[in-house]
């Protein structure tokens, strides 16, 4: 199920942000900054798209560097928004 959450994150991450490359090639806990190259315009972009596919709500708090800066930070930052376990 975890592993499930976190493709759907890295599939919405490549999509939104245009990446040219797969999902798969994403590791989970890979400084998306670094690895990736997604720039602050770009995190913002995945922002939206959390709210949207995932139907949760980010307060101006929740805009740390840290939540937004791995596939597995995203998924736990979304699992707290969403009431789940972490």
């Amino acid at each position: 199920m975890a592993e499930e959450f976190e493709s759907r994150i890295k599939q919405m991450i490549v999509e939104r942000c245009f990446l040219t490359m797969s999902p798969e090639e994403i590791e989970d806990d890979a400084l998306l900054m670094e690895s990736v190259g997604l720039d602050s315009v770009q995190v913002l972009e995945v922002v939206v798209g959390l709210e949207e596919v995932f139907g949760v709500t980010f307060e101006e708090a929740d805009f740390d560097v840290e939540n937004f800066s791995s596939v597995a930070a995203i998924a736990r930052c979304v699992r707290e928004r969403q009431g789940g376990p972490q």
